[in-house]
């Protein structure tokens, strides 16, 4: 009777496992048919010219055209910017609705309008801007209106690096809210009590203890808040049209324009980016494990 169990038991497992499988088959239908291979078409098409030879020459112009590398680091300057400017005001607000002791109906309600805020993007958030601070928006006419203050005269610019990166901004500070929440969550009691025993007080407790442990999952944050900006397109197209020369705009240039039109050189951009957000992911995917093993 043993052995015909054991024998049952064996007979099942591979079954289990092939359900657990059929789980798995749709994600990596997913990700064959829209992360692989068209990670493949691209590195084909970066090394192949008009006439379908192999070639080295897209690669080399990544490196030889001014034009390209402007457009990488104009791209990099901005999600550099608003990772920064937003994982310190995410932060902020997290620590608010955690940490800070607000009320649950308002930490609901801020969780609802991260999770909103951070997929509002594209050409309704551009046109958004444009409606509240263009040069005939509603917040430009009642400063104008009303304060007799022009912020257009003052400087301020909303088709510019600056209001590309306040736009930015929109979407970028409610991720690292919905990021940093749960790492915050994270911190045990047990650790601040300890401290207090000790004679720490609040700020040593947060400078020596919470913020080393927090570090690795805030880097990782704004690693991941970089890679948000940097692989934006529709925003900045639709808000600048075209005149802030970041990288995505330049690959649609290059894919469909018709005075840059070098398809080839495009998908050579895009392996570009590809490898920078690659980079960009292993960072924090590092840090992300370094997190975890404190908060466990």
């Amino acid at each position: 009777m043993t052995q015909i169990a054991l024998q049952s038991s064996k007979n099942t497992v591979p079954r289990s496992n092939l359900k657990n499988w059929i789980g798995v088959i749709p994600f990596l239908l997913f990700a064959v048919l829209f992360i692989f291979l068209p990670s493949v078409r691209l590195f084909i098409g970066s090394f192949t010219d008009a006439e379908g030879n192999f070639t080295f020459a897209n690669i080399v112009e990544l490196f030889t055209q001014q034009y390209i590398l402007d457009s990488y680091m104009l791209s990099i300057k901005i999600s550099a910017v608003t990772a920064l400017g937003g994982g310190i005001f995410g932060f902020l607000l997290a620590y608010s609705v955690t940490v800070g002791g607000l009320p649950k109906p308002l930490r609901s309600a801020l969780v609802t309008f991260s999770g909103v805020a951070s997929n509002f993007a594209g050409v309704p958030l551009a046109f958004a801007f444009v409606a509240t601070l263009g040069r005939t928006g509603f917040v430009t006419t009642v400063l104008k209106e009303v304060f007799d203050y022009n912020i257009y005269d003052a400087g301020f610019n909303l088709y510019s690096f600056l209001g590309l990166a306040l736009t930015y901004m929109y979407f970028q500070f409610p991720l690292m809210v919905l990021v940093m929440a749960p790492a915050l969550d994270g911190l045990k009691s047990e650790w601040r009590e300890a401290a207090e025993n000790l004679g720490a007080n609040s700020f040593q407790y947060w400078l020596r203890i919470a913020l080393p442990i927090l570090l690795p999952s805030i880097l990782g944050a704004m690693i991941l808040l970089f890679g948000n900006a940097f692989g934006a397109y529709a925003t900045a197209y639709a808000l600048t049209g075209g005149r802030l020369p970041i990288i995505t705009i330049q690959i649609g240039a290059q894919v469909r324009g018709d005075v840059l039109h070098n398809p080839n050189l495009g998908n050579a951009m895009a392996m570009g980016m590809v490898f920078i957000m690659a980079v960009s992911l292993a960072g924090y995917s590092w840090l992300q494990a370094k997190t975890e093993r404190w908060l466990r």
